[in-house]
């Protein structure tokens, strides 16, 4: 017994110090780059945005809704104030509202880059609900207020803007560089991005990186880090909607059966939320841990350093942190819309659900499709797929030279900020943009905290002035350092 007890010991010291030696070497991978001076800003950049911002560029889904005159506004707008870039970069319009600006580098071996961006909007749901005219574009308290200001208007005109300033100051590229701006990205980008994705194919284009709308800097929502933290989307989720129909007798609700069609597809529902698909740690998520790991409190640095002893922990700390933390690490479940009745004492003979799944890199919308199937485990629910389904976006490599371009003009721009790959648990335009390129990179700069973390698609939208400011002065750095 006492060997067997010293055995255990021994293997407890080894594990214990194999832990702590993997803890204490878990160093820093934080890119050390000096700030650069800031750039003095025009108001007339302000105007601009809060110009764009008035324009009622909504994508509806339904296609009959949607107002023509508000894009044309847009085109107007672009070739007015940005007459440079109109003139002098080749510019070209795709079924007629979205655009793609080519600024032509004095080296041809190079390969170019794609700067995106959308200038659709979603529609308002709630305007009563709004403290501003959600299309006033008004100032105050340092903030510019209204839909599109995060999502995704102020990067546009934050390029454009650059843009301009560069070719003012008669820059000459050495890398040719692609603006492209979709009109269509809230509704799946099929008449704006891939129209344009086709255009760059056909001229047999591979671009070195395309960078676009993601994640932000987060304002102490990482839990354990207090500074800012800059996260560069490296994938994206996949998006697939599954539509669920229980087709049975009805009746009178004086005489109910046992079971109905609504009693039936309920249950199947609460059975998939409460059975979701298995978590998993990402190659996005463990980027985010090795580069965050050595920057947090001795716990959390032991648990990322040693991330295959403790990725149960890992896991289960997620899942229980917060919605988006959950959204981490899992295909989440979203039932959006149940159906069934026509009168309060006629038992409906049909029932249908919609249940969107946003699918984690690793697996297929027809691993969910299965996995669902198997859960409900009931004949008597039919499922098939429903609307707009993709699945998740190629995970693109964080050694590249694109990778290493954008975090470095992030450290250059914002003082005293940590960098990081994430997973982005929403879908861009930037998906369709894999067939020319393997280098796709998803961060907006500007700073996201719990004050402003709900208003994208949400109530009173808005940016703080200097961000959209620092936008500008971030799009320009990184055109500078891709021309290196």
């Amino acid at each position: 017994m006492k060997k067997v007890a010293l055995l255990l010991l021994s293997l407890v010291v080894l594990l214990v110090a194999y832990v702590l030696i993997k803890t204490f070497t878990f160093k820093s991978q934080q890119l050390e780059v000096a700030v650069i001076d800031k750039l003095q800003i025009e108001d007339n950049s302000v105007t601009n945005l809060q110009t764009a911002l008035r324009l009622k560029t909504i994508s509806f889904e339904d296609p009959a809704e949607f107002d023509s005159s508000q894009f044309h506004l847009f085109n107007t707008f672009l070739k007015d104030e940005y007459p440079l870039s109109d003139s002098l970069l080749n510019h070209r319009i795709f079924n007629e509202f979205s655009h793609l600006y080519e600024w032509r580098g004095s080296n041809t071996e190079l390969k170019p880059i794609v700067l995106m961006g959308h200038i659709d909007v979603v529609p308002i749901a709630s305007p009563d609900k709004w403290s501003v005219e959600p299309f006033g574009a008004e100032i105050k308290d340092g903030k510019i207020w209204g839909r599109g200001t995060i999502d995704d208007k102020f990067s546009v005109i934050g390029i454009m803007e650059a843009v301009e300033m560069l070719l003012k100051e008669d820059f000459q590229p050495e890398r040719t560089i692609y603006l492209a701006f979709g009109h269509d990205e809230e509704v799946g980008g099929d008449f704006g991005a891939v129209a344009m994705v086709e255009h760059l194919k056909s001229k047999g284009i591979e671009a070195e990186y395309v960078l676009d709308e993601g994640y932000a800097i987060t304002q102490k929502l990482i839990p354990g880090i207090d500074t800012d933290v800059a996260m560069i989307g490296i994938a994206e989720k996949g998006s697939t909607t599954i539509e669920f129909t229980v087709d049975m007798e009805g009746g009178h609700s004086s005489q109910p059966s046992p079971e109905t069609a609504i009693d039936v597809l309920a249950k199947a529902i609460s059975r998939l939320k409460e059975e979701p698909m298995e978590a998993t740690l990402s190659e996005a998520m463990q980027g985010f841990m090795n580069q965050l790991g050595p920057e947090m409190g001795f716990v959390n640095k032991m648990a990322f350093a040693n991330k295959s002893l403790f990725k149960p922990i890992i896991i289960a700390t997620y899942e229980g942190a917060s919605n988006a933390g959950n959204a981490l690490i899992r295909t989440t479940t979203a039932p959006t819309i149940f159906e069934a009745g026509i009168k309060e004492n006629v038992i409906p003979t049909t029932a249908r659900a919609l249940v969107n799944f946003r699918i984690i890199p690793g697996q297929t919308a027809e691993d969910v499709m299965e996995h669902c199937l198997a859960v409900m485990d009931d004949e008597r629910v039919k499922a098939k797929f429903y609307g707009f389904n993709t699945n998740p976006s190629p995970v693109s490599p964080m050694d590249s030279w694109g990778y290493e371009t954008i975090n470095r003009s992030i450290k250059q721009v914002f003082e005293a900020t940590f960098t990081a790959p994430n997973l982005v648990i929403a879908a861009t335009d930037s998906r369709h943009f894999s067939p020319i390129s393997k280098n796709i990179y998803r961060f907006v700069p500007y700073h996201i905290n719990e004050q402003n973390i709900n208003t994208f698609h949400g109530i009173d939208e808005h940016i703080l002035v200097e961000d959209y400011k620092n936008a500008i002065r971030f799009y320009r750095q990184l055109i500078l350092n891709s021309n290196q």
